[in-house]
């Protein structure tokens, strides 16, 4: 009987074995049976059971597993908590302007204020002035002209197609001299910057702008990251050309951001080729780090697309607690190689494993494949529907989205115009983002719902209020200074033109003070002095 056993125990392939030490007892028929019954009988997820192994082409050893079954490591804890603001956010947000200042603050205004005015004194008059309510008047005036579309600028103050709003808060000549004359650093120092930074005309704004983005926000549990192209045909030396993107030319950005919310976590430019990057370490893999960077270590998961998820980085990102979830391409040296053949059947799913992810190859049609890597999965299965779709590809159908849809609705209300300087450019695309967040975080911290246009003509709103009442102040003060009747033997032209054109007028009205005629007076019916 002992040598009948350890003959047995020499042909047991240990990939059969779900971990446990193996017992076997020499015992009657009817108890074989009866436990082969009670295993076809347990609940899922079913024991482990090992299909073979493979060695990808860079030595990643792969065991094939059965689709249901548990896989050999343990996903760490996942980030509980929904997006939210930090608690700074929530002291200092009850209006949707305060909500704006959260990411353009006060000191980054003045800062543009003051290289505008060296600009403009240096080119044009030495008495040039531009004050703090101005810019922000301008500001809501560029926020504006995204809501109304019109085709040229000078149509935003015609008669016919103008923005009543736009026109009562500057004048047209003064908005177009205020948009000559923008800028965001010292131009003076710029060459020198230059040489180490390709972003030096807007690097100080734009480090601010991102910086405040990542302090007043809490993202939740899925994070996105893609590539933002901001349409762009400025000449500058990293504008980048993408065929499969609608406008082709533009600014590219990498961004991070909450897939709840559409909140812009995290964001910076692509200024080409980083001489800082540390040599062998893939572009993909620098990126996720860096936009990742602020919120590691807490149990969150990021998604991504097959330019960025690689193996290399989810061991990465699981040496900092966070998981990935995203497509692989099918070309990567990790990949196995019996993953890669075309003639599938439709609807058939492959589970593969490691010591740090999974990998699911799902037939979605015959001959397409898809790839799905994931650290965050211990059990990998199928649904019941037709398709038999794996959890994790539908995981990442739900989570895969959030940069994409943030950018259709930054393009729905944006700012962008038609400019020949690239700093302009990246101006427009952070009020686009700084309108959007400012839009999340009013509304988690006020507890109101509100469409994202009523929210944005209420913000220019908001904007232009000091300015235009400091600029109604000016005309009144102007108003009561003129004498209340012309010289003798002159008529002054009627200031109100409400029915007239150039009509003549000798009285001012009591209120505003304005020259008025006779078809622009208001009758006022006769009453008696008990009514007055």
């Amino acid at each position: 009987m002992q040598q009948a056993l350890e003959m047995i125990l020499s042909e047991v392939n240990p990939c059969d074995s779900d971990g446990e030490d193996l017992q076997l007892q020499p015992d009657s028929d009817s108890e074989l049976s009866d436990q082969s019954s009670d295993e076809e009988t347990a609940s899922p997820p079913k024991k482990r059971a090992c299909l073979g192994t493979e060695t990808a082409k860079d030595g990643t050893v792969w065991r094939e597993e059965q689709v249901g079954t548990c896989l050999p490591f343990t996903p760490i804890e996942a980030y509980a908590a929904d997006g939210e603001p930090t608690a700074k956010a929530r002291r200092s947000i009850s209006s949707r302007l305060q909500s704006f200042l959260c990411f353009i603050t006060l000191d980054m205004l003045r800062s543009i204020q003051e290289w505008t005015i060296q600009h403009a004194r240096q080119t044009e008059h030495v008495h040039w002035f531009m004050d703090l309510p101005e810019l922000m008047a301008f500001i809501a005036i560029v926020i504006l002209r995204g809501v109304t579309r019109v085709p040229s600028v000078n149509d935003c103050w015609s008669a016919n197609l103008g923005n009543p709003q736009i026109i009562g808060t500057m004048a047209r000549n003064r908005f177009q001299d205020i948009m000559q004359h923008l800028r965001f650093d010292d131009k003076s120092t710029r060459s020198d910057r230059a040489k180490t930074d390709k972003f030096a005309a807007i690097s100080s704004l734009w480090g601010s702008f991102v910086t405040n983005c990542i302090t007043c926000y809490n993202p939740g549990l899925h994070i996105t990251v893609d590539e933002q192209l901001f349409p762009s045909k400025t000449q500058c030396c990293f504008l980048q050309y993408i065929a499969s993107k609608p406008d082709k030319f533009g600014i590219k950005f990498w961004v991070a951001c909450d897939l709840k919310s559409k909140y812009i976590c995290n964001v910076f430019p692509y200024l080409g080729k980083d001489p800082n990057r540390p040599s062998g370490e893939r572009l993909s893999e620098d990126v996720v780090m860096r936009l990742m960077e602020p919120f590691l270590d807490k149990g969150r998961n990021v998604t991504t697309d097959n330019f960025f998820t690689s193996l290399s980085l989810a061991q990465k990102l699981l040496r900092r607690k966070t998981t990935i979830l995203g497509t692989v391409n099918k070309i990567r040296r990790e990949i196995p190689q019996s993953t890669r053949q075309t003639d599938r059947n439709e609807f058939t799913t492959q589970v593969f494993s490691t010591s740090a992810a999974t990998l699911t190859a799902y037939a979605a049609k015959r001959k397409r494949t898809v790839y799905i890597l994931s650290s965050m999965h211990s059990v990998v299965q199928t649904d019941n529907t037709t398709k038999r779709k794996p959890n994790t590809v539908t995981l990442y159908n739900k989570t895969k989205c959030g940069v994409d849809v943030m950018d259709q609705m930054v393009r729905e209300y944006t700012v962008r115009r038609g400019t020949r300087r690239w700093p302009v450019a990246v101006f427009y695309n952070m009020i686009d983002m700084a309108t959007l967040n400012a839009h999340v975080l009013y509304q988690a911290c006020t507890g109101t719902k509100e469409r994202r246009v009523d929210f944005l003509v209420a913000l220019a709103t908001e904007l232009a209020r000091s300015h235009v009442a400091a600029k109604k102040a000016r005309k009144e003060q102007l108003l009561r200074t003129q004498p209340s009747t012309p010289s003798p033997g002159k008529r002054a032209t009627c200031q109100v033109k409400h029915k007239c054109k150039k009509n003549q007028a000798t009285m001012r009205c009591v209120h505003c003070y304005r020259y008025t005629c006779g078809k622009c007076r208001r009758q006022i019916p006769w009453q008696c002095q008990d009514c007055e």
